[in-house]
């Protein structure tokens, strides 16, 4: 991997966050994605030569990815991205599939048809990361999706809780993927689940939702395809 180069989909991030959202974010996508590797010290300077950033603001984004668990502080060194294992992967999906696909059934009929253009663009957003294979884009594009959509049960706590399972999760084989040019077959499940809420279809969305989730620790994970 180049050992300098510009933050990938950095330019593409939102203009109202700010350079230290956009760097956290842009991490987190690397973490998940497996793009800066598990058990590896990175320290700030490193990290902001090899993205073409200043370390500062690299430093302040990765101290709130400490808190998120995603690293860990490693003194006079830098930040060890945290490891997780096989079993712990498994375990963050089966919680997921507890609580997100009986989350979409309850709000299939309850979400606004006028909010229904907004969240078509939403899963634009994940389509059209995908075709420009950008992965920052793709996974923060897919965080503001879901969680939006978890948004609709009225419970803030239910939603933080999936974010964190959601930043806790590794997605090692989206960069095949997108070589391979198969993940906009993927992404083009968001539009599939707008289907089935257009259609109010609670019992679709249920089992589209078992179906993604499933891909979390299958096709999205270099594994055989899980069968929720």
């Amino acid at each position: 991997m180049s050992t300098s180069r510009s933050l990938p989909g950095l330019q593409a991030l939102p203009k109202h966050e700010t350079r230290r959202e956009q760097i956290r974010e842009a991490l987190r996508a690397a973490i998940i994605s497996g793009e800066l590797n598990p058990g590896t010290v990175y320290s700030a300077p490193t990290l902001g030569a090899r993205f073409g950033v200043s370390p500062t603001p690299v430093r302040e984004a990765m101290l709130d990815l400490v808190k998120e668990g995603l690293v860990v502080a490693q003194p006079n060194k830098g930040f060890r991205i945290t490891e997780v294992s096989e079993e712990d992967l498994d375990n963050l999906a089966a919680v997921r599939l507890l609580i997100e696909p009986p989350t979409v059934r309850d709000i299939t009929t309850l979400i606004p048809e006028a909010d229904f253009p907004t969240l078509r663009s939403l899963a634009q957003d994940i389509v059209d990361a995908a075709e420009r294979g950008d992965l920052v884009r793709y996974i923060e594009a897919d965080h503001v999706f879901h969680l939006t959509l978890l948004g609709y049960s009225g419970n803030r706590y239910l939603v933080d809780v999936v974010a964190g399972l959601r930043s806790q999760t590794r997605l090692l084989g989206l960069t095949p993927l997108v070589q391979s040019g198969r993940l906009g077959t993927s992404a083009a499940e968001h539009h599939e689940l707008m289907n089935f809420i257009e259609a109010r279809d609670p019992v679709g969305a249920e089992l589209l939702m078992r179906r993604h989730i499933g891909h979390v620790r299958g096709l999205w994970a270099r594994r055989a395809e899980e069968q929720p």
